[in-house]
């Protein structure tokens, strides 16, 4: 019963992070403006994100442009596309195997099968959470040197975004429910074999055996 309630808890935690890494992947607010010393008071405010950059004039209005190349982009947002676009895949390759091997499914007869499905499952949502870290603190980082050099001009500094935010707790339900993955698994009892008795000469099972 623990370990059913573990599996479907964690199944729940990395679900839920699987679909808030697509959500981050698909915002535009990976950088935003940052409104220090002059830029205190702007008509505008840029996001930039993986796949679009937006202004989103004082008016409400707002305008996307998808990015021209993916050579042009900086390394880091190139990486991030690429490791997010893979994590999300293998969250629905997670949610495949898990289910694949949950109690509640018939997919699999052997119960000791189905435990190391499930553990393969929990393992596929750990290394989708670590594909996600990767990204947001590189460009988190990034975002924070950028900030505090004197030598980029205040037009040009951003802020961390509301997508790392989200990648953040993304990654978080990832590599929880990943490790509660791994840990429903039930303890293994030992197999027991039924004893056979011989039968004695005359015909009948020795008395020894009863007890």
């Amino acid at each position: 019963m623990l370990s059913a309630c573990l599996e479907f808890l964690g199944l729940g935690l990395c679900v839920l992070g699987s679909l808030l890494v697509m959500i981050a992947c698909g915002l535009p607010m990976w950088k935003v403006t940052a409104f220090i010393d002059s830029n205190i008071v702007v008509a505008q405010t840029i996001w930039d994100g993986l796949w679009m950059s937006c202004v989103v004039q004082s008016t409400g209005q707002m305008q996307c442009k998808m990015h021209d190349s993916v050579l042009a982009l900086t390394q880091d947002l190139q990486t991030a596309r690429a490791l997010t676009v893979i994590a999300a895949v293998l969250g629905v390759a997670g949610l495949t195997v898990t289910i694949a091997g949950a109690q509640c499914t018939n997919c699999i007869k052997e119960e000791c099968v189905k435990a190391k499905v499930v553990n393969a499952g929990g393992v596929v949502y750990i290394i989708s959470g670590i594909f996600v870290l990767i990204p947001l603190c590189w460009m988190a980082n990034n975002i924070i040197v950028d900030f505090y050099n004197p030598q980029v001009p205040p037009s040009k500094k951003r802020e961390i975004g509301a997508a790392i935010y989200i990648g953040w707790a993304a990654t978080a339900l990832l590599l929880s429910g990943g490790t509660l993955l791994c840990c429903s698994c039930p303890r293994g009892n030992k197999t027991s074999y039924p004893i056979k008795y011989a039968p004695s000469m005359n015909g009948e099972f020795d008395k020894k055996h009863y007890v």
